[in-house]
């Protein structure tokens, strides 16, 4: 039986990211106008919901997450609410959300679970909202030349951009686009074509 509980909570440096202000702001700038609602898919304990909050107070934000203990260290001043189950059957009505973000999230679900999520995003998205989302890329040139992996630790599954981009058309998803993420846009910036250059990448896709 999968117990996403244990297998999350042991990754402690999800807590300490230092690259989570950086991820968050990014998702921000790709966030369409008149946006008021957004669910924060893995929100941990609510860092990249506070980055969200300081570029925009009138968000109405609500996290998720699967580990209780996580959800208890929020400050009650992020979200307006915070849901703790898996991904895979989201507590939530139909379109209830014009953006879902989901930061350094997907890896974490295992592969016969990953097709569900995407559904259940597409399912509380509105009509004319956005899946914001970022994952380790497997095409990543360092992990190529030091043979290296995505996977490991909390990480049960990888996501090649191809296979990512037809798995979201696959769900109805549309416009989907995918541009650099992590760290490497520090130097490089997040519009270089070769995705390989980067440690993560970005994907956008409409509802």
């Amino acid at each position: 039986m999968k117990n996403y509980e244990e297998l999350n909570i042991a990754q402690e440096v999800s807590e300490t990211d230092p690259f989570t202000r950086e991820r968050y702001k990014q998702f921000y700038c790709n966030f369409p106008k008149h946006v008021q609602t957004v669910i924060d898919i893995g929100c941990n304990t609510g860092r990249g919901g506070e980055i969200l909050k300081e570029l925009n107070p009138n968000l109405k934000l609500v996290g998720l997450d699967c580990v209780a203990s996580r959800l208890a260290k929020i400050s009650p001043d992020i979200y307006v609410s915070t849901i703790c189950s898996y991904s895979s059957n989201i507590e939530s009505p139909d379109s209830s959300f014009d953006i879902v973000v989901a930061g350094e999230f997907i890896e974490h679900i295992y592969p016969d679970e990953v097709i569900r999520t995407l559904q259940e995003f597409y399912r509380i998205i509105k009509p004319a909202g956005r899946l914001l989302l970022t994952t380790p890329n497997p095409n990543y040139l360092r992990l190529k030349l030091t043979g290296g992996s995505v996977l490991g630790g909390a990480h049960v599954s990888q996501h090649y951009p191809a296979e990512l981009k037809q798995q979201l058309e696959s769900v109805g998803f549309v416009n989907v686009k995918l541009i650099g993420s992590g760290k490497m846009t520090r130097i490089l910036g997040e519009r270089l074509p070769i995705l390989a250059f980067y440690g993560s990448y970005l994907t956008i896709a409409d509802r």
